[in-house]
């Protein structure tokens, strides 16, 4: 009976982690985790621009969430340090601001400012999938 308990335990923490290895792919590489049930987080494989953040997000809005293409797209968090890996830099998204704690706010002019509170829909962000940086 204690190895089933230890083994059900041992189950629900594996669960409960993210799986890095298990993360989503986007179209322009980043990887996606779920930070929670309402928040995931966006991990590029280097620095990452907005056009980045904004297509991996909706990528993984549309694709794994099954979300519509008009819903809208939050930022929970703006750059800063990954949550659900070592990496250094890392946006938080979510489909639903209140669960997550989120003031929306008018997004700003660019696209790279990553604030918290700013948002678009999933077609707007995921325009950016086809869009290449130029620099």
């Amino acid at each position: 009976m204690q190895r089933l308990v230890s083994f059900s335990l041992a189950a629900a923490l594996a669960l409960a982690v993210p799986s890095v290895g298990s993360a989503f792919t986007s179209k322009r590489g980043a990887k996606v985790n779920p930070v929670n049930s309402t928040v995931f987080e966006v991990v590029p494989s280097s620095g990452g621009d907005g056009q980045v953040f904004w297509c991996s997000a909706a990528d993984y809005a549309q694709r794994e969430l099954r979300a519509s293409w008009n819903a809208q797209l939050y930022i929970a968090r703006g750059r800063g340090p990954s949550v659900t890996t070592n990496r250094r830099s890392a946006v938080q998204f979510t489909l639903d601001p209140q669960a997550a704690s989120v003031t929306p706010i008018e997004s700003s002019l660019s696209l790279n400012s990553l604030k918290a509170g700013e948002n678009m829909t999933v077609r707007r962000a995921y325009d950016f999938c086809a869009k290449q940086s130029i620099f």
